[in-house]
């Protein structure tokens, strides 16, 4: 039977909305579920909720035969892609605001938390697509941790990912399941290979693939997994700064494979070489911890875990994340025609969560990452 307790990072674990509005104008649809359909509408009509004044006039829901499954309706958005009950003045959604925390839609309550849930409990991470928890990858007032019962994620259900007691665990490579204790034991020695947040990301990175080639060959025996997890290496691999694109690219194109044609978009990548040489990689060395601290964050409560097939396949995902940070830093700074600075970076943050989280699928992002590590 699953734990009931919250885990989070320590950088996350007083998280809290700032009202930024960047989800709520992103023209994306939100799915209704039809208890919180009748509540909205029912609300509009007794006039105890209201559209926002720049969404006057329109109707505040589409229903609709060819909605995903199981929604009953979704918001209506304005010409520009914002939510009807997003208020541009107050940056505060009315619904919330007006009628509280319980009346939204799953999405709305939910976002930006990415969960995992097992036998372990419940692991929240969150979407760095939000520049609110983007942000918390800066802050130096927190040692990185995992850390139990965070103030800002109280034992609700979160939507995610749900492992049942009857399913296995993550996989240790491709012919080989590993234990939870075993598995909880990789996962905090990865993320225990980001405390020193003043190490070359590439370098936590090398370390990392290490000591997951170093762990699939463990086999059952007189050493338990978790044992085998505590006696890896302590020393790291020194790992150059990447020089070039190329390698980036490469983990790029399996990212973008794994986002259906209908939410892809033309690539923007004129001129990102000359870019990424003359104003990233001059500068990166100014950013390893926030860099360090994404590493950490891609290596907590991973879908990949549970949709991969191996240690290996993990570690890829952790560094096809960072290759899409450093193409949109490059891209960033193009277009804002300076060096890479923490503004930018953390705009690169959101586009790389972006795809990750919102655009591509979990289930072809893990079997593409473990193509490129031979464990399919």
């Amino acid at each position: 039977m699953a734990s009931e307790t919250v885990f989070s990072l320590s950088i996350h674990a007083d998280y809290g909305c700032r009202h930024s509005g960047k989800c709520c104008t992103l023209d994306w649809d939100v799915p209704l579920e039809l208890p919180v359909y009748r509540s909205l509408a029912e609300a509009v009509t007794a006039g105890r909720l209201k559209v926002a004044p720049s969404a006057a006039g329109l109707e505040p829901f589409v229903v609709d035969p060819d909605l995903p499954e199981k929604a009953a309706a979704i918001f209506q958005r304005t010409e520009g892609g914002a939510c009807v009950f997003f208020d541009r003045q107050s940056h505060l959604c009315l619904v919330h605001r007006d009628l509280g925390a319980p009346a939204l839609a799953a999405t709305c309550r939910h976002f930006p938390r990415v969960a995992v849930r097992d036998a372990r409990g419940t692991f929240v991470n969150l979407s760095h697509f939000c520049p609110t928890a983007a942000s918390m990858l800066f802050r130096t007032d927190a040692p990185l941790g995992i850390v139990a019962a965070p103030p800002a994620f109280p034992g609700v259900d979160y939507d995610g990912l749900t492992v049942g007691d009857d399913e296995y665990p993550p996989l240790l490579h491709p012919h080989m399941l590993m234990d939870l204790d075993g598995y909880a034991a990789w996962e905090a020695h990865m993320i225990g290979r980001c405390v020193d947040v003043s190490r070359r990301p590439e370098s936590v990175l090398a370390t990392l693939a290490r000591d997951a080639e170093r762990l699939a060959r463990w086999r059952p025996g007189s050493q338990t997994l978790r044992a085998a997890v505590e006696s890896l290496p302590a020393e790291y691999v020194s790992a150059p700064m990447a020089t070039t694109l190329d390698e980036s690219r490469l983990l790029e194109q399996q990212c973008l494979r794994a986002v259906p044609p209908e939410l892809a978009s033309d690539a923007d990548d004129e001129g990102l070489d000359e870019a990424f040489a003359r104003a990233v990689a001059p500068y990166w060395h100014t950013v390893h911890a926030p860099v360090v601290r994404y590493i950490a964050a891609k290596a907590f409560a991973s879908w990949t875990a549970y949709q991969g097939r191996g240690v290996r396949t993990m570690v890829r995902g952790i560094a096809a994340a960072v290759a899409l940070v450093r193409i949109d830093a490059a891209r960033q700074c193009r277009d804002a025609a300076r060096p890479l600075d923490e503004a930018l970076l953390l705009e690169a943050f959101r586009s790389a969560d972006f795809v990750l989280n919102h655009q591509a699928v979990g289930e072809e992002l893990a079997e593409n990452w473990g193509r490129g590590v031979g464990e399919y």
